[in-house]
């Protein structure tokens, strides 16, 4: 899977008009909050419009997901209601890792690479404009994943949720991005463009199976059920099967510290390499 080509680069966002343009290249702070909000807006549309020109990893991020989900939950389910539910759930939290990691892990990485940051820097956006236009990005991939899974799964599956669960589950998986945003921020932040795909597959893959996201893990060896709760996305996982009255049984208030705590971290160990860089 490959991230958006840095090369394919949109405008950059225009500068306000009037006094407020006359302030900008200056003090952003001066900004009312209107022509900030309008700016981040800009910057999420040329955001978007990079990913789309690069369907090698627009299509692959949004149809893959589903795609298994269609052969391992509905063609090779045999009729298994339950299995249907619960990989539902867990492929959407397989899903909305891969625009987390690899638009922040390569797309970074290469950008970083290229210069584009320190033209990004030289120019009249707020600062972390582009990392928060990413975000909101992988958020909006994560929710398109999530609605085609539940598409294929109450229309082929035979899945049958409440519309609370259907919305709650939505939610997971849309915030469930903020920790592998922050983990992909900190591999972008630290590997360069050419080793950035091969770190996050490295990690991407393997901590889905060791979660327990494309099998239970009552069916993983011991050794590996122990070692589940040291990756983020059995913490994410579980709260998603919880909606679904599938999980291990554990506390979400300890799930959503352990995912905070990652988020937190590792936007912490990136926010630092960055300012080194």
């Amino acid at each position: 899977m490959n991230a958006p080509d840095p090369r394919r680069i949109a405008p950059v966002a225009a500068p306000a008009r009037g006094a407020a343009a006359a302030a900008l290249p200056h003090d952003l702070s001066a900004l009312p909050l209107r022509e900030h909000m309008a700016l981040l807006l800009r910057e999420i549309r040329y955001e978007l419009l990079r990913w789309l020109r690069t369907p090698s990893f627009a299509l692959p991020t949004l149809l893959f997901p589903p795609m298994f989900y269609l052969l391992f939950g509905i063609v090779l389910n045999h009729g298994n209601p339950a299995a249907a539910v619960y990989l539902m759930a867990s492929y959407g939290v397989f899903g909305v890792m891969a625009p987390a990691l690899f638009g922040f892990g390569v797309g970074l990485a290469l950008d970083r690479e290229r210069g584009l940051l320190t033209l990004k820097r030289a120019l009249p956006v707020p600062p972390g404009a582009m990392l928060l236009a990413r975000t909101v990005l992988a958020m909006l991939f994560a929710l398109a994943i999530g609605v085609l899974l539940q598409l294929l799964g109450s229309t082929l599956g035979g899945v049958r949720l409440a519309l609370p669960q259907r919305a709650l589950l939505l939610l997971v998986d849309v915030l469930g991005t903020l920790p592998f945003c922050a983990i992909g921020l900190y591999i972008g932040a630290r590997v360069g463009g050419s080793g950035a795909p091969a770190v996050v597959n490295l990690i991407y893959l393997p901590m889905a199976f060791l979660s327990g996201l494309w099998i239970p893990l009552q069916m993983l060896p011991s050794l590996l059920t122990a070692l589940a709760p040291l990756w983020p996305s059995y913490h994410l996982g579980q709260l998603a099967l919880r909606v679904v009255g599938q999980d291990n049984g554990g506390s979400s208030a300890g799930h959503v510290a352990a995912l905070l705590a990652v988020t937190v971290a590792f936007f912490a160990l990136a926010h630092r390499r960055l300012r080194r860089g």
